[in-house]
């Protein structure tokens, strides 16, 4: 790399640093309706951190408090350019955690800053080892690895709605018969929620754990087990659930369409593997049709091509 190109960069990048600072320093800083109603409705001194509980920790935090402007606009941006809130929500709210979108947000602007920041690198590393810089490829590495970044994020958010979506049809068939054993013993289906979520773990006993706890605050038991139905995308879930909601409004017999839900569950789980395994069967063709074969029809016909050589020699 030549003094020039270097001074050039270091040049640029000096700019944009000052850049920066000059554009969000506070007396350029537009204020937010937050910042200007803040002083007006907080009457009371914020409570002492001993006495709440203790902080999140972690990147998102972190990031927060050193970049917070930077990421909030980077946040906007990526919400007004990808859209979609109302899948992401939906996506969040399956996955059972308290992220909201605007964190989700967030934590695909750090993700695409790392990643921006780690083809940088390579970019940087590449130039060195060559002699020289392509300022094209580099820009072109720089903005594949911010996009792959933003949208990694969004991608691993499937996956882990995936996940777990797998995990509650795993437990749903030893949860339903549970409930179905505890309803027949003469219990109610609010006793039996209470009896098996206290016995059992897992993301379908924490599901009913919290209906349960947001209907001893004071939510009705059917509106709370109907917000546990509308976050989920399973099918037999749903229809457990509105077997509790019918059990619980008019009284019909429980115990045998929870242990008929748990069959069928069963029986799906049993196709999900036959498939499974199809699939496998074709993956493994691969090599044997790729590898295997090849080697097996060169070691067939080598000892024949080479005696043919060397009787033409």
């Amino acid at each position: 790399m030549s003094a020039a190109l270097a001074g050039m960069l270091l040049g640029l990048a000096g700019a944009a640093g000052l850049l920066l600072v000059v554009a969000f320093a506070p007396p350029f800083r537009s204020v937010r309706l937050v910042d200007r109603l803040a002083p007006y409705v907080h009457d009371t001194p914020p409570p002492s951190r001993l006495l709440g509980t203790a902080t999140e920790a972690g990147l998102l935090t972190a990031a927060r408090r050193v970049f917070g402007p930077v990421i909030a606009d980077g946040a906007r941006l990526v919400d007004r350019v990808l859209g979609g809130r109302t899948a992401v929500r939906r996506r969040l709210d399956a996955l059972g955690g308290k992220t909201t979108v605007e964190d989700f947000r967030i934590e695909q602007v750090v993700w695409g800053g790392l990643a921006l920041l780690g083809a940088a690198l390579l970019a940087t590393v590449g130039s060195l080892l060559a002699g020289s810089l392509n300022l094209f490829s580099a820009a072109l590495l720089c903005l594949a690895g911010l996009l792959g970044g933003v949208l990694g994020r969004d991608w691993w958010l499937t996956q882990q709605v995936r996940r777990r979506e797998e995990l509650l049809l795993a437990e749903f068939p030893v949860i339903a018969e549970l409930l179905a054993l505890a309803v027949t013993a003469g219990e109610s289906p609010t006793a039996a929620i209470a009896r098996v979520t206290r016995l059992s773990g897992g993301e379908l006993a924490g599901e009913l754990g919290a209906a349960l706890g947001r209907t001893r605050a004071g939510v009705p038991l059917v509106d709370a087990l109907q917000q546990v139905a509308d976050r989920t995308s399973l099918a037999p879930l749903a229809r457990f659930i509105d077997g509790l909601l019918v059990a619980v409004e008019r009284g019909t017999p429980l115990a045998e369409v929870l242990r008929a839900q748990a069959a069928d569950v069963r029986e799906a789980g049993k196709r999900r593997l036959l498939e499974a395994g199809g699939r496998k069967e074709i993956a493994m063709m691969v090599p044997v049709v790729f590898l295997v074969l090849p080697i097996t029809v060169l070691f067939a016909l080598f000892p024949g091509l080479i005696s043919i050589v060397s009787l033409a020699r």
